[in-house]
């Protein structure tokens, strides 16, 4: 179920791949990067998805860092919004999730830290309990109160809090860039199939360089 489809050394063949295969190039619905309206979202980037000893440890995911550590300082230096989010559990807030999944993370896990590549002063940390970052949290406003109309998604895991979230902020009215390069998941098959999703009705898909290019 689990496999290392992203490398340091394949991220970029392999995520142009993956956008073609998405068909990507065929959106109707097409949004015009605008970097001044944007912000750049970091999701769960925490040690709990990103050590090999941990049983939800993403195979892929370190190889998402370098390109996730480039956009934090292209869109600090610019002065661009760039929030965190990681996710925690109480009993009180886990719902479903807790049905679902083996365990739960919760904050007195050292794992449940967002990894030390990652430099968070350059943002905002937002603590969220779903799937969906927008849920039961100040994003949303966040948002609004910085005139920010765009986000580029990036973070784990694709098919899960990447992808919703990225249908979620659709909903509230924000322009969503996907990236394929700087989200990963358990494996292809997964990744691949939110890619598909998503660029058929509710973002735009990039790679990081695209989207540092217009930085």
């Amino acid at each position: 179920m689990k496999e290392a489809y992203f490398s340091l050394e394949t991220i970029q063949t392999k995520a142009l791949e993956m956008l073609q295969k998405s068909g990507a190039d065929l959106r109707r619905n097409n949004f015009q990067y605008i970097p001044e309206r944007s912000a750049l979202l970091v999701l769960d980037m925490q040690t709990y998805f990103l050590e090999s000893t941990s049983h939800a440890y993403i195979p892929s995911g370190r190889a998402i860092i370098p390109g996730i550590r480039d956009l934090i300082l292209a869109f600090s230096i610019r002065r661009l919004p760039v929030i965190f989010t990681r996710h925690l559990n109480t009993s009180q807030d886990v719902g479903l999730m807790a049905t679902w999944w083996r365990d739960i993370i919760t904050a007195e896990n050292p794992k449940s830290e967002i990894i030390p590549e990652l430099d968070l002063s350059a943002g905002i940390v937002l603590e969220k309990s779903q799937y969906d970052a927008f849920y039961q949290s100040p994003l949303e406003y966040i948002l609004r109160n910085r005139a920010v109309s765009q986000v580029v998604i990036s973070g784990v895991m694709t098919h899960l809090c990447c992808e919703t979230t990225a249908r979620c902020a659709f909903v509230r009215g924000f322009e969503v860039f996907f990236l394929v390069d700087g989200t990963a998941t358990y494996n292809e098959q997964f990744h691949q199939a939110s890619l598909l999703n998503l660029s058929h009705g509710f973002a735009s898909l990039m790679l990081a360089k695209d989207i540092l290019t217009n930085l």
